[in-house]
């Protein structure tokens, strides 16, 4: 039995075949039904749009039954342990994803129980979001070997599940963030560990206009995510040089996509003009989410 809590935890090939069999599902050539009669318990402590129903679809049409609490259902961490609620769950559902803030929460449950645990997000990772970005990529370009990737804007769990989702499909990546919001250190140690054997570069600036020269792709995130609203006004202050307007694009040298996690705050993180055009892949993106998904969920949740 195998845990889906960070990208670092699989190989390139393994990584790589979820991808491939994300695209045949999409596609439609895999029609198999690998949660026929399985629960998969959805653990919602942060509300979302695309994680909540990318999920529960995904589970319905593997043939799955989708069980969404959300933190006023259960007792996690507060009548009741972590530990006893991940071991209640494991004699009642075959699969647990949560969406939660403290990563440690996400370890302590998926280490108590005897069942897969999938990563919704938490304030470190968010490792199926980049699954969708990979998959959004590998279909527009063609390839990921090589590909470059500028991430602009805050060092955040986004940021970090990308340094090493680069770094294990041999992409190369360079992180823009204002002085004081760059990446943990030990995520971007993670990651040029993991490039040293698959040839990616993982670098970080300080310097948008730097980072994105040759740029295949440039992704971004919103500047004060949640959790972080009463820092809203200040970020807003120091993220301004970090917006992704149309000089930014135009000065990449390349006709570059533009992608972006979602939700978007317009005229913030990025321009309504840039988000709205035909180098926008953000609404690929978030289908991607259920199909990218959909593998995980087979491969861990199905085959277990």
């Amino acid at each position: 039995m195998k845990d889906f809590l960070t990208i670092k935890d699989f190989s390139s090939e393994e990584l790589f075949d979820f991808i491939k069999l994300a695209g045949e599902m999409k596609n439609g050539i895999y029609t198999k039904k690998p949660l026929d009669d399985k629960k998969v318990a959805l653990i919602f402590e942060k509300s979302s749009t695309r994680t909540r129903v990318s999920f529960e679809v995904g589970v319905h049409e593997l043939g799955g039954y989708p069980l969404f609490l959300s933190k006023d259902d259960i007792q996690l961490g507060r009548g009741e342990s972590i530990k006893d609620t991940a071991r209640t769950l494991s004699r009642y559902v075959d699969g647990i994803m949560i969406r939660t803030f403290e990563h440690s929460k996400l370890e302590e449950l998926a280490e108590n129980a005897s069942i897969p645990v999938i990563n919704g997000l938490t304030d470190d990772l968010h490792p199926c979001q980049v699954m969708a970005d990979v998959l959004t990529i590998y279909e527009k370009l063609g390839r990921l070997k090589g590909v470059k990737v500028a991430f602009v804007g805050d060092g955040n769990n986004m940021a970090h599940s990308w340094v090493i989702g680069a770094a294990k499909f041999g992409m190369d990546i360079v992180i823009a963030s204002p002085k004081g919001y760059e990446c943990e250190e030990k995520y971007i140690d993670e990651a040029v560990k993991i490039a040293g054997e698959t040839g990616s570069n993982i670098s970080q600036t300080n310097h948008p206009f730097t980072a994105v020269k040759g740029a295949d792709v440039i992704y971004t995130d919103v500047w004060a995510s949640m959790g972080q609203e009463s820092e809203a006004d200040s970020r807003k202050e120091k993220f301004a040089d970090f917006q992704v307007n149309g000089k930014l694009m135009q000065s990449t040298g390349k006709n570059t996509i533009f992608m972006h996690c979602l939700p978007a705050h317009l005229g913030e993180e990025v321009t309504e003009d840039v988000f709205e055009s035909d180098a926008s892949v953000v609404f690929d993106e978030a289908e991607n989410r259920l199909h990218a998904q959909k593998a995980i969920m087979a491969k861990l949740i199905g085959e277990f």
